[in-house]
């Protein structure tokens, strides 16, 4: 039996948490829910109103359990799902969950993920943080207030906004390159900030041109285009091409900026203007 307990990928008008469970699987649930998905059921649970009794007992009925491994099921998925709301979790995934020969339920392994923007409440869950078992890139990019994700491309990229930089590693993919990272400055884009993430882009010896991509809403274009300006003069030794958009408050400012600066980087007002000049950079 599997028991997963994650937040709804099913396009639900209202997003809920949902219980997923089999009597099949075990490592090959993805092969029993693609071959027999009527052997994988599913139970949606308003955050609101939470797990009901009826719930549980439909889940039990569906495992085909009865008696004492009944009775004990129940009090079973009842704390798992407390457990799961009371950590902020996103998945609780128990595999295999066990009915022993005395009729009692037993979850003989698990994975949890846990939501890092809720961890502040959790300093016990925190606490079990192993920083060894991240990378060691993201986890130095957390402590300077960047979001950071490696990839396996040619073209690093610079955004302010997670949306922004998913639009920017699609354009950089329509130009014939390939993200090298995800990487979101957030809205203070000031001289250090962007020199950090300078220095963490260019550790990928794969990235052969750097996408600079942002916004001027929260944080003004030519405030980010002296960052980099300063960035770039205080390293000194970047030696692969530089291409930036910005858009928004005071963005003919920075442009005129980067124009001027003197150094090699290529300013672009529109993204597919922008792209066309990676892929001139890459080819």
């Amino acid at each position: 039996m599997q028991g997963i307990l994650c937040l709804d990928p099913n396009g639900q008008r209202e997003k809920r948490n949902v219980i997923i469970y089999s009597t099949e699987g075990g490592m090959n649930i993805e092969e029993v829910a693609e071959k027999t998905p009527h052997l994988v059921h599913k139970e949606y649970i308003d955050p609101h109103v939470g797990l009901r009794d009826f719930q549980k007992r439909n889940i039990a009925f569906n495992l085909g359990l009865s008696g004492n491994a009944y009775k004990d099921f129940l009090k079973f998925i009842s704390n798992l799902y407390k457990a799961f709301i009371g950590s902020d979790a996103s998945l609780f995934e128990i595999n295999p969950c066990l009915k022993t020969g005395d009729d009692r339920i037993i979850a003989v392994d698990s994975k949890v993920t846990l939501d890092e923007n809720a961890l502040f409440r959790h300093p016990d869950l925190e606490a079990l943080r192993d920083l060894a078992e991240e990378d060691a890139t993201e986890v130095e990019a957390k402590s300077y207030g960047l979001n950071y994700v490696k990839l396996e491309g040619n073209v690093g990229c610079m955004v302010n906004g997670a949306g922004l930089a998913m639009a920017t590693m699609d354009i950089i993919k329509l130009s014939g390159g390939s993200p090298a990272n995800f990487l979101d400055v957030g809205g203070t884009a000031d001289a250090a900030r962007v020199e950090q993430a300078f220095r963490l882009i260019l550790r990928d010896n794969n990235v052969k041109a750097i996408l600079i991509n942002i916004f001027g809403g929260i944080v003004r274009c030519d405030r980010v285009a002296q960052g980099i300006v300063d960035a770039y003069k205080n390293m000194g030794n970047i030696k692969v091409p530089i291409i930036v958009r910005l858009q928004g408050t005071n963005a003919d400012i920075a442009k005129d900026l980067i124009d001027h600066s003197g150094l090699e980087v290529h300013s672009a007002i529109q993204l597919q203007d922008a792209a066309d000049l990676v892929k001139k950079m890459i080819s």
